[in-house]
């Protein structure tokens, strides 16, 4: 039996930074929001966990930098990119960021900082709650019908968001007989846990370049490391999907990852995800709904700007909400809004998107990376411009929705 539940302005799915970003600035800005969450936090997530320079900007913004840092957050002063022959080349994080620092914290503290913010904010949130169906009028989305155990509400909203991450649960439920998006047969892998003994730089985080993908060593809280990696399926299969097997076999043909993981043991499960393409997805899947975070556009790892990036497209969301909501309140259309956020969000990232694109193609190729490495490791001028075009221009960062 479903049971109406109450009526929010916005209601949104996935309480990952994207989620919480969106939810703190709209209900801080008075919006009635509700935020809901499949699992209970605190909890493990396949994560790079490199928190650039700028996402600094948006952590003051939420009010949640004190306990970001409280967390024991480590501190990473540059990343250095290393190839295949062994040859390498840094980018410092001052480069990014006035504060001349990115941090590495653990998705499960980060994620429970910014949870623990939403609900101060004002936003009913909803843990072990699945978003298991789209509330549907004539087509446009109104809302969530959400099961918590053996529980079924419909809970109303003038939108909804999904920031479900790469998964796009609520987006996928508009066509499910659809393909699923992942299979055994997707061309890459990622996988994740945290290190003990691994022997990074103080300071760093530090990218392997192998045959079939990449990896991110960087220290997180606790004395830990955090490596997350990237192989191609074929590599995972012929490994037997065992994660140090794949290790030994793939990533060690880097010299730098074979010396800094040699003696390292993992201290936590490993975790893995088979991924889709790269690059921007439906923005506006339905009318009423809008997509945020991986869910709107899966930008490659080594770019370090996908914390970033969820960030703000969390809050660029929650300011164009605002700037329509008083009308939404009195059943003006959703499409004017829609409108504004897919011309707002192309302005913001597609160029970001475009370049790690190419990238992305050119470090496939290893002849064209390691020629990279070297030419880039000869001109700090270029690797410092060419670094920046990942990045939205530091002079025309947007201000978010309710001032800081």
């Amino acid at each position: 039996m479903t049971n109406s539940g109450d009526i929010y302005d916005v209601a949104i799915a996935g309480a990952g930074p994207a989620g919480t970003s969106a939810a703190i600035h709209l209900a801080t800005q008075g919006a009635r929001v509700l935020l809901v969450e499949r699992k209970r936090f605190p909890r493990a997530k396949l994560c790079g966990e490199f928190i650039s320079p700028e996402c600094l900007r948006h952590f003051e913004c939420l009010r949640v930098s004190d306990q970001m840092i409280s967390a024991g957050a480590a501190t990473l002063t540059q990343t250095v990119f290393y190839s295949r022959k062994g040859r390498s080349v840094n980018v410092p994080s001052e480069w990014f960021g006035a504060n001349g620092r990115a941090l590495g914290l653990s998705r499960a503290e980060m994620d429970q900082k910014l949870l623990e913010r939403a609900k101060s904010a004002g936003a009913a949130v909803l843990e072990d709650t699945h978003a298991s169906e789209l509330i549907l009028d004539r087509g446009c989305v109104r809302g969530l019908r959400l099961k918590c155990g053996n529980e079924i509400k419909d809970h109303h909203a003038l939108v909804t968001i999904d920031a479900t991450g790469r998964a796009r649960a609520l987006a996928r439920k508009l066509n499910s007989r659809r393909k699923p998006e992942y299979s055994s047969r997707d061309p890459l892998v990622a996988f994740k846990a945290h290190l003990e003994n691994a022997q990074v730089a103080e300071g760093a985080c530090e990218l392997y370049f192998y045959p079939g993908g990449y990896g991110g060593l960087s220290s997180v809280e606790g004395g830990a490391s955090n490596f997350c990696f990237i192989v191609s399926a074929k590599d995972v299969r012929r490994c037997g999907s065992d994660a140090e097997a794949v290790i030994r076999e793939s990533v060690f043909r880097n010299p730098r990852a074979a010396y800094t993981l040699a003696h390292a043991h993992a201290r936590s499960e490993w975790l893995s995800v088979s991924l889709e393409s790269f690059g921007r997805r439906k923005l506006v899947p339905a009318e009423g709904l809008l997509t945020i975070g991986d869910a709107a556009a899966f930008i490659d790892p080594f770019s370090g700007s996908g914390m970033l990036m969820a960030l703000e497209s969390g809050e660029l969301a929650a300011q164009t909400i605002t700037n329509h909501l008083e009308r939404l309140r009195r059943n003006a259309s959703v499409a004017p809004l829609a409108r504004e956020y897919l011309v707002e969000y192309g302005k913001k990232f597609d160029s970001r998107l475009r370049i790690c694109c190419l990238l992305r193609r050119a470090a496939s190729v290893p002849s064209l990376a390691e020629a990279a490495i070297f030419f880039f490791g000869t001109s700090t001028r270029l690797r410092r411009k060419v670094a920046r075009t990942t990045r939205p221009p530091q002079n025309l960062e947007t201000p978010p929705a309710g001032g800081c």
